[in-house]
């Protein structure tokens, strides 16, 4: 039997709905490992089949480094408004404009294909990934350009 404590503990960790987070235990007979690459597996679908949807809105993040001599601009869209002013896309932005700061990267391609600076599990491409599935959207890394002294 799965325990809405478990379920409520999956959802936070992933965002995803209560149903699927409650199916994923119960798939898994309760090991949340399990139930997290089914989660992870159905947001890599999910992107698949948002992939050609338009993202023309988003928003624009800038990072400045702590020593006030490196910064970032991104552009991160998305396919509406309303994701665009959700917490977790804003934190998608930070993460990524940080991450170019301290990896340099010369295009999208090669940030997306980045290892990601707070997670060595993941790439750059996993993080929006991961995104897609969790919110529901189409996210694309717009242009970005990182500045240095």
């Amino acid at each position: 039997m799965i325990l809405i404590d478990q379920v409520k503990q999956l959802r936070k960790k992933t965002n995803f709905s209560i149903m699927e987070c409650k199916k994923a235990l119960e798939e898994t007979k309760g090991d949340e490992k399990k139930a997290l690459k089914i989660l992870e597996k159905k947001g890599a679908e999910k992107a698949v089949k948002k992939s050609d949807r338009e993202a023309k809105q988003g928003l624009i993040e800038a990072y400045i480094h702590n020593n006030g001599k490196i910064g970032v601009i991104l552009e991160l869209n998305c396919e509406t408004d309303f994701v665009a002013r959700n917490k977790e896309f804003k934190q998608l932005a930070r993460d990524i404009a940080m991450h170019i700061t301290a990896m340099s990267p010369k295009d999208s391609e090669e940030l997306l294909s980045q290892v990601f600076i707070k997670d060595e599990e993941k790439t750059i491409q996993n993080l929006v990934t991961e995104a897609v599935g969790k919110l529901g959207e189409n996210i694309k890394i717009g242009k970005f350009i990182r500045l240095e002294i």
